[in-house]
């Protein structure tokens, strides 16, 4: 399967939630005139453009607190990996790019203090060197940690919490330009309420995470399961490693993949030809077969560290543009198998838009507004082809015939489901709707994203 070259539009949805937000234009006066501050500036995919007239760089907290005090509009812009416009701002977007790095390594309290804009990769390979860890890491290592924590965005795993789950303080700038910190020992549920903040409550500029030892990963992958064995043996399938994912294209009653990653700390008996009928492959492959596994992380069981297996991708490689589009759903994991084999009925209809599926699950979490909030769950995640107006429709498909099973969408990808709706899933979407207004009384992050999905009530 080859992506096919960017499409560069935009449609919108009249119902639910904006989809693909319109692209904006700018003549070339008012471009130049604000060149010392001004970008046209893209997501990571390439299929939005966002609108934000200014774009500032702060170096320190202090000067994050400035700008805010000083801005009347405005928003924080991570590593741009959001498929939508939540990182977007009517005016001015602030730039977390150079609060980055470890501030601080407590090998008492097993905690590592990091910028807000650092990105996992930027700091993984330091952590390991003095001998510690994160729980996980994303398929993707290129994404900020703020960005990551604020979006709920995850790992695999059927004992592991997203990314999010670690956080155990953060600090941020609220809307009167006030630092804020919180705690998990000053008060947890004020923490549980703000780690997945989605961007409503301020500019983080740091955030504590949980540690522990360093360990070593190896990766098996397999290829072709039948999708009767994956009836028969869900939850074994998916418990049969520190972190399972399952790929599909969704074609011939078939899993093409299973990437098992196990911890080598933990006694693991070798896994042989065979993963519940599925064959051990030959070689290192990436998730879309056909495509070249050169930036994949080493496979074949090969031992090596946590933050070069727990990732899909490697480190090293830093992807200068996805060219796709993607959509994420939550499904309670007691429903997951019968979500699945209702999406399996209607594959034929991805057939030309779909690059691939991938399958994880992710263990129950407090936090409020996060997909997985008192539930354990399994996401069914879409990597589409960058073809907007096609996709969309496909996505609505794909709500209606997950709309039995309560799902949640990712907070950073594509979906349609309208606000109501949507609220009417997270039973601290009230209270968190609250905290929101409390700590930007005067609305200054707010934009169409939060409009649509949180302040529409």
């Amino acid at each position: 399967m080859k992506r096919k070259d960017f499409i560069k539009y935009s449609a919108t949805f009249a119902a639910g939630a904006v989809l693909f937000p319109m692209i904006s234009c700018r003549d070339e006066k008012n471009t130049i005139a604000k060149e010392a501050t001004a970008r046209i500036r893209k997501n990571w995919a390439g299929n939005f453009t966002y609108t934000a007239d200014n774009l500032f760089e702060p170096s320190t907290v202090e000067e994050v607190q400035a700008l805010v005090k000083k801005l009347e509009s405005q928003k924080a812009l991570g590593s741009c990996h959001c498929f939508n416009n939540i990182a977007d701002s009517p005016l001015n977007q602030i730039s977390t790019k150079n609060l980055k790095g470890i501030i601080a390594l407590d090998e008492k309290a097993m905690t590592v203090t990091v910028g807000a804009g650092a990105k996992y990769g930027d700091f993984a390979t330091e952590l390991h060197e003095k001998g510690y860890a994160l729980h996980n890491l994303a398929s993707l290592p290129h994404i900020s940690v703020a960005g990551a924590c604020a979006t709920a965005t995850h790992g695999s795993g059927v004992t592991n919490g997203n990314l999010a789950t670690k956080v155990l303080s953060i600090e941020l700038v609220n809307g009167k330009g006030e630092i804020v910190k919180i705690s998990k020992t000053g008060d947890a549920e004020l923490l549980n309420a703000c780690v997945v903040s989605l961007g409503a409550l301020g500019i983080i500029t740091k955030m504590t995470l949980e540690i522990e030892k360093t360990f070593d990963v190896r990766q098996d992958v397999f290829q072709n399961l039948p999708l009767e064995s994956l009836k028969d043996n869900f939850d074994a399938i998916l418990s049969g490693g520190y972190s399972v994912s399952l790929f599909t294209d969704w074609q011939d009653q078939n899993i093409s993949q299973v990437w098992v990653k196990r911890r080598v700390d933990k006694e693991v008996e070798t896994l042989g030809n065979e993963y519940f009928e599925a064959t051990a492959a030959t070689r290192n492959l990436h998730p879309i077969t056909e495509l070249s596994a050169e930036n994949c992380t080493e496979q074949m069981g090969v031992p090596g560290p946590w933050y070069d297996r727990l990732p899909h991708f490697k480190m090293g490689f830093t992807p200068s543009s996805g060219k796709e589009l993607q959509s994420e759903f939550f499904i309670p994991r007691e429903k997951a198998l019968d979500a699945i084999l209702a999406l399996e009925k209607i594959g034929d209809q991805f057939k030309t838009q779909l690059m691939i599926t991938e399958i994880r699950t992710i263990a129950a979490d407090n936090l409020w507004m996060s997909p997985c909030y008192h539930q354990d769950c399994v996401a069914i995640h879409f990597t589409w082809e960058q073809n907007p107006k096609e996709v969309g429709e496909l996505i609505k498909i794909i709500e209606k015939e997950l709309e039995p099973f309560n799902f949640r969408p990712h907070w950073g990808k594509l979906f349609t489901i309208d606000p109501e709706n949507l609220h009417s899933r997270y039973s601290k979407y009230s209270e968190f709707l609250g905290l929101a207004k409390q700590f930007d009384p005067m609305g200054k992050f707010k934009n169409d994203y939060l409009n649509q999905n949180i302040y529409n009530s």
